[in-house]
């Protein structure tokens, strides 16, 4: 007679796999309490893979994932809930390089230190950055100088620069002459209507007002042929858009292009 089979070794391989992973286990738990916080964070940069370029410091080091969102609250200067912004925009094109979201954040960035300490090198001028909005949008940084109820960037009603305006254009033109692009300027009035009587419209005092702040910034060093396109909207395109007659509608914008 024959005797009975067994019930073969696949149990022993089940077995070997769970001894190797408890091994595993107890030396993880070893590591983890034989190391100082500085292995440790050796250790995990070893096994962190290389994608493109390592953060500073290390990947996933420094909190949670070393990281930061792009809905992170900026430290910039802003008047009335008009809060800036530092949002990261891939271009339509896509191609990589210096066009990508992450360099153009950092060179909102530095521009914006650039700036800051021009005007922090002047008396009186410091209290301006309050009135510069500088963010990065699909085609290019964009740099608004707004008016407010105690500032104004010309004489009321005219193309011409109050004196704070005109040292402010400066300090802009000199933080825009080492960066490369183009450039586009757009006057914006607010929605206030002209006496009766007076020829004068907003469309050709927002556009009179680009203008007249291109041969500021051209004064500032910024060369002629830099500008690509002047142009005034009047009250059309409100950043207040609750009341058109806010006098933060009344600003000009200056696009520096990709």
């Amino acid at each position: 007679m024959v005797a009975a089979g067994h019930h073969g070794g696949a149990w022993k391989v089940a077995y070997a796999d769970f001894v190797t992973a408890m091994m595993a286990f107890f030396l993880l738990l070893w590591l983890l309490g034989a190391t100082t916080e500085k292995q440790r964070k050796g250790i995990a940069d070893y096994f962190t893979p290389t994608l493109v370029k390592m953060r500073e410091g290390s990947a996933g080091a420094n909190g949670l994932l070393g990281g930061s969102s792009i809905t992170d609250v900026d430290k910039y200067p802003n008047r009335a809930g008009q809060t800036g912004t530092k949002s990261l925009t891939i271009p339509r094109d896509a191609t990589g390089g210096p066009k990508e979201g992450g360099s153009a954040a950092k060179r909102v960035q530095q521009m914006q230190q650039r700036l800051m300490a021009k005007l922090a090198s002047k008396a009186g001028l410091q209290r301006l950055a309050r009135q510069v909005r500088m963010v990065d949008t699909t085609e290019g940084i964009r740099i608004d100088l707004v008016d407010d109820a105690d500032f104004s960037m010309f004489q009321l009603g005219t193309t011409v620069l109050t004196p704070e305006a005109a040292q402010l254009v400066k300090a802009i033109a000199d933080t825009i002459v080492p960066e490369s692009g183009t450039i586009s300027l757009r006057g914006h009035t607010d929605s206030l209507p002209w006496r009766p009587g007076i020829a004068a419209n907003n469309w050709s005092l927002s556009a009179a007002r680009a203008e007249a702040t291109r041969q500021a910034l051209m004064r500032g060093g910024i060369g002629e042929d830099r500008f690509r396109r002047i142009e005034g909207v009047s009250d059309r395109e409100p950043l207040v858009r609750d009341n058109p007659a806010d006098p933060r509608n009344r600003r000009i914008s200056i696009l520096l292009l990709r």
